[in-house]
C-alpha cells in the first residue's frame, strides 16, 4: 500500500483570522502549480477572485493554464488567511483526489495549527471528509449543519467558529458564482471582506 505524505508546508501567516482546511491535494500529475488547490480546474482561486475583485480570473494565468501564485500569497497574507489540510498522510484507493477514494493514514496536527494562529477566529472546512475529520477531533455536532452555516467550538479558552462551505472541486455540481456566495458571507462575518 503506497502512502503519500503531504507535499506542501502549512501556510500559517501569524495574522490569520481564518484557517482553511481541505482534505489532501490531488496527485502531482493533476497540478498546474506546487501549492494549494493546484488543479487548474479547481474553483477555489476563481471563487476568491470573484469575491474580492469581481473577476473570477483575477488569480488565473489563462495563457499558461496555472495561477498567479506570487499574487495569491501576498493577498492571503494581507487578508490573514491560513491554509492546510486535515490529512498529513494518505492512501489513494483509486488514484483520484475524491474524498471517497482517500484513506487517511495520519491526520494533520489541528491543535498545533490553531496554537500558532493566535488571531484565528474561524476554521473553514471545504469538503465532507475534511469536515468529518475536524468535527470528530473537536467533538462538534455537525449532523444537521447545512452549507454556509457554522458551529461554535472551544479550543484552549478560545471560542471559534467552524464553517462548512461548498467544495471547490468541479466535481461538486455548483457554479463558481453560487459557491462564491457562501464564501462571501463567511468573509463578511469575519471582517475579512468589508
Amino acid at each position: 500500500m503506497e502512502i503519500e505524505n503531504h507535499p506542501f508546508e502549512p501556510w500559517l501567516p501569524f495574522n490569520a483570522k481564518l484557517l482553511m482546511l481541505g482534505t489532501f491535494p490531488p496527485a502531482p500529475k493533476r497540478w498546474c502549480m506546487k501549492w494549494y488547490y493546484p488543479n487548474y480546474t479547481n474553483d477555489m482561486w476563481r471563487i476568491f477572485g470573484h469575491i474580492f475583485f469581481r473577476d473570477k480570473s483575477y488569480f488565473v494565468d489563462e495563457e499558461n493554464k496555472t495561477y498567479k501564485l506570487d499574487l495569491l500569497k501576498v493577498f492571503l497574507k494581507e487578508k490573514g488567511i491560513a491554509i492546510f489540510d486535515t490529512a498529513l498522510r494518505i492512501h489513494r484507493k483509486k488514484g483520484t483526489a475524491s474524498d471517497k477514494d482517500l484513506e487517511i493514514v495520519e491526520a494533520a496536527d489541528l491543535d498545533g495549527m490553531l496554537c500558532v494562529l493566535p488571531e484565528c477566529k474561524a476554521v473553514l472546512t471545504a469538503g465532507q471528509l475534511a469536515t468529518k475529520v475536524f468535527t470528530e477531533h473537536y467533538g462538534i455536532d455537525a449532523r444537521e449543519m447545512k452549507m454556509g452555516e457554522y458551529r461554535m467550538f472551544n479550543f484552549e479558552g478560545r471560542s471559534l467558529r467552524l464553517y462548512r462551505e461548498p467544495s471547490s472541486s468541479r466535481a461538486y455540481p455548483m457554479k463558481v458564482e453560487k459557491k462564491a456566495e457562501y464564501y462571501e458571507s463567511m468573509f463578511r462575518d469575519l471582517g475579512i471582506l468589508g
